[in-house]
């Protein structure tokens, strides 16, 4: 994304660089806890627009001064005018988003993200918050009811920890962290952020393989090859980004393959995610799938 992310302007990227610290922090009002399952990045924006703008120099001095000792220049002469400041970043974001993640990365990251929802949701309804919090990240320990979560303790918080028995807890899966990260503050909803299952397919070579003869003979191309790609669950976006195809070519295929009880779907909210059944993992594995 490096070449569409510096036609954005010498102006926006030099703001959007900005904003990370080199230790990698980040102003915590760039990053608002979510007020639903699946908010839309519209209404993000609206909420960083919304930010009080006296918690501005706040939130930037405890981001940049412990580690870099001083705020970026370009967020430094905002200061004056927060207000002002905090229009021009969501400027910027809203045209990162547009450029950068919306054509193509976000339905894929979407698919991954939701998959993971769709995934700890069965293991709390089949197995409680045990089984839920067994493979969610080594850093968290659920014990007899007390969640535990090895971390270092946050220069913001107050010496003798934050009260938080009696309010809910909100999970929240992410493509940008390699472990556990907890927010917890007075004023705030206790969050936990997570990474996914799957990130590291975001890394990976998209490109489908090529299927088995006997499997696309039986098949055909087309159904053979989609049915390769939902080892993990994806949306129809995604699949027909990554095959080069219409959603609606998608769509009749996978109504095809649903028909015949090599794949099953699985409603997410307002999206649908797909997936082999077992009778469809054996068919691709039976292949040289």
């Amino acid at each position: 994304m490096r070449d569409t992310f510096t036609e954005l302007g010498p102006g926006q990227t030099r703001l959007l660089r900005s904003l990370i610290a080199s230790n990698r922090w980040l102003p915590d009002f760039l990053t608002p806890h979510p007020a639903s399952p699946r908010p839309h990045i519209r209404d993000e924006l609206a909420t960083l627009r919304a930010t009080p703008p006296e918690r501005v120099p706040r939130d930037l001095e405890r981001a940049y001064l412990p580690h870099d000792r001083t705020i970026p220049t370009p967020l430094r002469h905002g200061l004056h005018t927060p207000g002002r400041l905090l229009g021009e970043i969501a400027d910027a974001l809203q045209a990162y988003w547009s450029s950068c993640l919306a054509p193509a990365w976000w339905p894929r990251a979407r698919s991954v993200l939701e998959s993971d929802i769709t995934h700890r949701a069965r293991r709390l309804a089949s197995g409680g918050a045990d089984a839920l919090f067994t493979d969610l990240d080594p850093r968290l320990n659920w014990d007899h009811g007390t969640l535990a979560v090895a971390c270092e303790r946050a220069r913001t918080l107050p010496a003798n920890g934050v009260a938080i028995g009696g309010t809910r807890l909100v999970l929240t899966p992410t493509l940008f962290a390699q472990g556990a990260i907890t927010a917890i503050a007075p004023e705030e909803t206790p969050l936990i952020i997570y990474p996914a299952r799957g990130h590291g397919t975001m890394a990976g070579d998209q490109t489908p393989a090529m299927p088995h003869r006997t499997l696309e003979r039986l098949l055909g191309r087309p159904r053979a090859r989609l049915l390769l790609l939902l080892d993990q669950p994806a949306s129809t976006t995604e699949l027909a980004h990554r095959l080069g195809v219409t959603p609606s070519a998608v769509s009749q295929h996978l109504a095809v393959l649903r028909e015949a009880r090599l794949t099953r779907r699985t409603r997410n909210g307002r999206s649908v995610l797909y997936s082999r059944t077992p009778l469809g993992d054996d068919l691709c594995a039976g292949t040289g799938g």
